[in-house]
This record gives structure tokens, sequence and C-alpha cells, in this order.
């Protein structure tokens, strides 16, 4: 047991793989990165669509329409980003060894 905690210390963070490889590695941190943006926005474009709805101005149904458009472009790019992290993710699991190229276990 005291040999695993050694070798714990010697890993330089909490992220890092004793191989060198970041976990997430870069690639996935800024697509998670850009996620969290995007959920940010959507979060701001529906508490105003809710604001729009109950007050109901004359103007609202024209911002209501452009909210819902916007919406509709960040769920696209939300799909968009799921597979990127999905083949950042993949990427990882063959560098570490865990999965071969062709999507085989090793």
């Amino acid at each position: 047991m005291k040999d695993h905690k050694d070798f714990l210390k010697t890993i330089d963070s909490p992220t890092a793989c004793p191989g060198g490889i970041e976990i997430p590695t870069r690639k996935e941190q800024a697509v998670l990165a850009e996620m969290r943006r995007v959920k940010d926005r959507v979060r701001k474009i529906k508490s105003e669509l809710e604001g729009l709805e109950a007050g109901v101005p004359q103007d609202s149904n024209f911002r209501g329409a452009a909210l819902k458009q916007e919406l509709s472009r960040l769920r696209s790019l939300w799909d968009d980003l799921e597979s990127r992290r999905k083949s950042a993710a993949r990427e990882r699991m063959v560098l570490l060894g865990h999965e071969n190229p062709d999507g085989s276990l090793p």
C-alpha cells in the first residue's frame, strides 16, 4: 500500500495521467468550456423568454421569435459540440490504451 501512496505523490496534478496525458484532455476541456458557454446562453434566453411571456408587450412577439430562433441555433451547436466531445473522449481512450483505434477493446 505504501508503494501506491508514493506513486500518487509523483503525479503533478490531480488531472494528470502517469503517461503525461491530461484527463480530460485539452481538446475535451475546450469542448466542455464551449458547452458551458452555450448552456449559460440558453439559460439567459429562456429566462428572457419567460419575462416576455409574462409581460406580453406588442414587440415581444418579434423578440420572442428571434430568441426561439437563437435557441434552435444553439441546439444545433450543442449537438455538434456533443459529437466533438465524444470524439475527443474516444481519442483519449485510445491514447490511454483502453480502446483500439478501430473501437474494439484491447
